[in-house]
């Protein structure tokens, strides 16, 4: 097992990597575009806030399984009651169904937008979005998370470096960026979209899949705690960044809610920065789009395939060591996961992220309670792991 003490710095952050890679797609992408189009720079706030929230969470759930040895999951199963893990069953499969299929559904719009097969837009959708669904069922098959891990950080290069020269390229007001970052402001009508930023950057459920990829990396102990810590510092501080980026690019330009979402939204931007502008913009969407569902089919499968184990009544020390990745439970899920949401790609993108960000956005608050209750009780994670008074009033 790797000790995190003796690791490069590039394979240190590389969870913290995954997670905002994974964390970031499309619908943090048009909610903060349509966010900073609707209300201006005023709302740069909520991208950092929303991030700071995130780090708080995954904080917690790394601190919990340094403590104890255990996933969340199996926290909750040990503590909360054998209740929660099934309720948690139903919520995951009606989750993964929904947020797949928004997933499938915005890699065919991102890849139609760059080059157009098959005819007729629509068309061209459902088959960008099969062949990028058996894409990802393929990498993370065959290549595990190795090659995951390897695979990743160019998309989200390629999705961060396009924002980045993008949010430049059309001349920001860098007093309104300032401004919008250090005075928090409610403009009127924004309570919606600012609700929408603070809970959906930086991902929801795939919070958890941080506690699988840490253990791949064989984190552990007090040690393990300060790896994490400075890993989703660097995770989040883009996760950040880009939501800012997104934004105030929205801010330059007018935005109409329609089938067309991504494409009218660059061909708003070509007006500003030329053709170039256009062409940048797709591919950051594309990379962002495609790293979110490569993380969500290589981490989700981690939660049913360790729901299993704790159902199996799987001993724990053997559940530390086992390679949930190569279990039957995994490459069921996996392959579920690649092939039972695509007739969601029949549906429109605005509609599929909907059902996606409400979902999404229901879990939250639950693994904020149970973090709450379970890093502050000593007997269970020991005083050095307890929450401080910060990480309690950020939950």
């Amino acid at each position: 097992m790797k000790q995190p003490g003796r690791v490069s710095w590039l394979a240190m952050l590389g969870p913290g990597v995954l997670v905002a890679a994974t964390g970031v797609g499309a619908g943090d992408l048009l909610t903060a575009s349509l966010g900073g189009s609707a209300l201006g720079l005023t709302i740069l706030w909520a991208a950092a806030a929303g991030a700071a929230v995130k780090w708080f969470l995954n904080e917690g759930i790394a601190r919990w399984q340094m403590a104890t040895g255990t996933t969340l999951l199996e926290g909750w199963a040990t503590h909360l009651g054998r209740w929660i893990q099934w309720a948690f069953l139903v919520y995951l499969l009606i989750w993964s169904f929904f947020t797949a299929g928004a997933l499938i559904n915005a890699c065919g719009v991102g890849a139609t937008a760059l080059w157009s097969i098959g005819g007729e837009a629509g068309t061209s959708k459902i088959l960008w979005g099969m062949i990028h669904s058996a894409a990802g069922l393929g990498l993370v098959w065959v290549g595990g998370f190795r090659l995951f891990e390897k695979i990743m950080p160019a998309c989200i290069g390629v999705m961060f470096v396009s924002v980045m020269v993008t949010a430049v390229g059309i001349g920001p007001d860098w007093a309104a960026v300032a401004s919008g970052l250090v005075r928090p402001t409610m403009p009127p009508g924004g309570t919606g979209w600012v609700l929408g930023i603070l809970g959906g950057v930086g991902g929801t459920v795939t919070l958890l899949s941080y506690g699988y990829w840490i253990r791949e990396e064989g984190r552990t102990g007090a040690e393990g705690v300060r790896v994490c810590r400075v890993d989703l510092g660097v995770a989040y501080a883009m996760t950040a960044l880009f939501g800012v980026s997104m934004i105030e690019i929205g801010s330059r330009i007018e935005i109409a809610k329609g089938a067309n979402l991504v494409v009218d939204l660059a061909e708003q931007l070509a007006t500003v920065m030329g053709p170039a502008g256009r062409w940048v913009f797709l591919i950051g969407f594309w990379g962002a789009v495609f790293s979110s569902l490569l993380g969500v089919w290589q981490s989700v499968p981690y939660l049913f395939a360790d729901f299993t184990a704790i159902v199996r009544d799987v001993p724990e020390d053997r559940r530390r060591t086992m390679k949930l990745a190569e279990t039957p439970a995994y490459r069921w899920y996996l392959a579920a996961l690649a092939t039972v949401p695509l007739p969601l790609l029949w549906m429109e993108l605005q509609r599929a992220q909907l059902a996606y960000a409400i979902l999404g956005s229901l879990f939250m608050p639950l693994l904020a309670l149970t973090l709450l209750i379970m890093n502050n009780k000593e007997r269970w994670v020991g005083r050095s792991f307890r929450s401080g008074w910060l990480a309690n009033g950020a939950l």
